[in-house]
């Protein structure tokens, strides 16, 4: 008897396997997934900006990163103490104004030097509600809790959302052809924004990247994030206390997901074997000095020596 409906997946190519190298840009969900990425020693780096929350958020930086754009101090400004740029998240702030400068433009190239080796990018769009600095006019990436009334709260259209993703995947096949892309939509709930305007905001999303990938054929593809957690984990156990994020369970659940249709059968074999080591690694004995314990800490040194025989970047230390 089924107590759930299960979202049917396609298995897809290429694999991600540990030659593979992924970038993932997009709102708090890829920390997630970025989180099980390292756990699993595979080459990887997530938003060098810090979160994303908007697709016109995630466009401008990759727009940035590929143009070979510079920083400097008009883009950026003081407040409470510390230097911030509304093009990226507080995470990046930082009381000294040079300092702030030398992250951007360094994680700028970093993502830049990074892209045109990339196998596979990830990007999750979080939310379709965005907010306009209104003496420039410009959207931002980050408020970096500036008063409410610097900004107006507007709601990204279908036409808008779809202009920003054709602009993004143009750039990206652009610097590296052989780019995989896949979207996802966060299942993270912004109920800030209310309840009816969080899902109108899911809604403006999904449309609109559905057009593009259907318009941009192979090109592109989906992983069903937002639906396996609506659908499928429909219920309040799989979200953490806040009861808007997914929780560990929820998150390990979408991660196994996304293992299957993503990854290579050797991957998933070596991700065994590291899972392994690294619930050794966190092993605490009674008594380290003990002759068993040695004996175990020699055998798990030679179980990681072998594998760094077969994929040198690993390193548990």
């Amino acid at each position: 008897m089924q107590f759930r409906t299960k979202i049917p997946l396609k298995l897809k190519t290429p694999k991600i396997d540990y030659r593979s190298k992924v970038l993932m840009i997009g709102s708090c969900f890829v920390e997630n997934i970025g989180d099980k990425l390292d756990y699993y020693k595979l080459q990887n780096l997530r938003n060098p900006f810090g979160i994303l929350f908007h697709p016109g958020a995630i466009e401008n930086f990759i727009s940035r990163a590929i143009s070979d754009y510079v920083y400097s101090s008009e883009d950026i400004f003081y407040h409470n103490e510390r230097w911030h740029c509304f093009e990226a998240h507080s995470v990046l702030s930082d009381p000294n104004q040079n300092e702030l400068l030398k992250k951007l433009n360094q994680n700028l190239q970093l993502t830049r030097n990074y892209l045109t080796k990339a196998s596979h990018i990830v990007i999750t769009l979080g939310t379709a509600w965005v907010y306009k600095n209104i003496e420039t006019s410009k959207f931002v990436a980050n408020c970096h809790k500036l008063p409410q009334k610097n900004f107006s709260k507007e709601l990204l259209s279908l036409a808008e959302i779809e202009g920003s993703l054709h602009s993004l995947i143009s750039a990206l096949k652009k610097i590296n052809p052989d780019l995989t892309i896949i979207f996802t939509v966060s299942p993270v709930r912004h109920l800030k924004d209310g309840f009816v305007e969080n899902q109108i905001s899911k809604a403006h999303l999904i449309a609109a990247l559905h057009k593009v990938i259907n318009e941009n054929n192979s090109l592109v593809n989906y992983f069903p994030a937002y639906e396996i957690m609506m659908d499928e984990l429909r219920d309040y156990r799989f979200y953490a206390e806040d009861m808007l994020h997914p929780n560990p369970v929820a998150i390990n659940y979408i991660w196994e997901k996304f293992v299957e249709v993503w990854f290579s059968s050797q991957a998933v074999s070596i991700l065994k074997q590291i899972e392994s080591i690294q619930k050794s690694l966190a092993h605490r004995p009674f008594d380290e000095h003990s002759i068993s314990y040695r004996t175990f800490s020699q055998k798990l040194q030679d179980k990681i020596e072998d594998l760094k025989k077969e994929i040198p970047h690993l390193n548990f230390y």
